[in-house]
């Protein structure tokens, strides 16, 4: 709600700005037709020169209404995992599980494909793979795995409807397979590679 507020806010404060403009030119005395004729000529190099900024606008505009992002959320872009920090009407601010800044364009939020992880559920099903040597017990294998996840505090336990499952996946040239499927919570997610490291 008060992202909204504050995308309402911004969008109301350039709209104020705009028409103190025009009503300030007006008292001024000068003509409307005038300013078209030459705001007709600018148009087509301002707009090429503009197009990118108007475009990161638009997206921004969207992104503030539609909210397929929120602050807090925690999105997978390309093969970088992130925070999302700050969404401006520009550029959107993610920080990384290294605590870097990265100023993204909102354009790249809406146009390229993006991973929320939180959008609607707090949690998230892990798949990590592992392999082991042709020949092993196959249950031996899966209650190993999970007796490793029991051990691990970011994977949910105690959820009968949300599972840990350890699946056999492929034959590989050196290795079975397996995956382990855990949900793991809210404070798992933002540790995504630790959660791996941990049960593997």
């Amino acid at each position: 709600m008060n992202e909204i507020n504050q995308a309402l806010v911004t969008t109301f404060g350039y709209v104020a700005v705009a028409v103190s403009v025009i009503v300030a030119l007006s008292v001024a005395g000068i003509e409307f037709t005038n300013l078209a004729i030459i705001a007709g000529a600018l148009s087509v190099g301002i707009g090429f020169g503009l197009q990118t900024i108007v475009n990161n606008f638009v997206c921004g505009l969207i992104l503030l209404f539609e909210r397929p992002v929120k602050v807090g959320d925690i999105i997978q872009l390309g093969s970088q995992w992130a925070t999302i920090r700050d969404i401006g009407l520009r550029a959107t601010v993610i920080q990384t599980f290294d605590r870097s800044d990265i100023v993204v364009p909102n354009s790249d939020l809406i146009t390229n494909q993006l991973t929320n992880w939180t959008l609607r559920e707090p949690m998230a099903r892990f798949r990590i793979e592992f392999g082991v040597a042709y020949g092993s017990d196959k249950e031996t294998v899966r209650a190993a795995a999970l007796e490793a996840a029991n051990r691990i505090d970011y994977i949910v336990h105690n959820m009968p409807s949300r599972p840990v499952e350890v699946w056999l996946t492929n034959f590989g040239e050196s290795a079975l397979v397996f995956q382990l499927l855990a949900w793991v919570s809210k404070a798992g997610v933002r540790r995504p590679e630790r959660v791996r490291s941990a049960v593997l």
